[in-house]
Parts: C-alpha cells; structure tokens; sequence
C-alpha cells in the first residue's frame, strides 16, 4: 500500500510512542520529510498523552478508582498503537483514534 513511506518512518513513529520528549524529536526531524506514517502516530501519541492527564486529573479530583481504570486503558492502548508502530501499519486506537487524527489534523 504505502510501503516506502512506512519503511522510511518505522523508526521515528516508534520513537513517537517512547516518551513525550521522544515525540517532539519523532516530529522536529520529520518536518523536512513530511512523512504520513510518522504523523499519523504522533497524533495517536498526541491524543494518548491527553488520556494520561485526564486519567490523572480523575485520580486526584473524581475518584481514585476511576482515575486508575483510565489510566489502565490508557496504558494498554499505548501498547497497542507502539505494536503497530513497530509492525507498519495504520490502525486506529479503537473508539478515540479517528477523534485523534481529526482534532490533530494540522499537524502535517
């Protein structure tokens, strides 16, 4: 399908999923090659780093239990987009995923 564009950015959209400040380096040294793949799962790691602070804000301020659950999914779903990072696919993280590339969209 978009087998070179995946092959040249596998590295930098896993790197995307290591950290937050792995994330900025995914998306500075792909401002000059503007490749699809490594923007695509920055934005899915965009959107997971929103999950983590509204997990955390539940935990502090709603309920501990709730916040914790959140974070739980959210854990799990980082997982399974850094999966398909390193696999070479686009997939969507399920339910929030199209919201992500949606609200995201400028980042190209």
């Amino acid at each position: 399908m978009r087998q070179p564009e995946i092959k040249d950015g596998k590295t930098l959209a896993t790197v995307a999923y290591i950290t937050p400040l792995g994330l900025l380096i995914a998306i500075s040294l792909n401002l000059e090659k503007k490749n699809p793949y490594i923007f695509f799962h920055a934005r899915q790691m965009i959107g997971l780093i929103i999950m983590v602070g509204v997990s955390n804000i539940c935990e502090k301020h709603v309920n501990s239990w709730f916040g914790t659950a959140l974070w739980f999914i959210t854990f799990v779903s980082w997982i399974y987009c850094l999966i398909y990072a390193i696999i070479g696919e686009y997939k969507l993280l399920p339910f929030l995923g199209q919201y992500f590339q949606d609200w995201f969209k400028n980042l190209k």
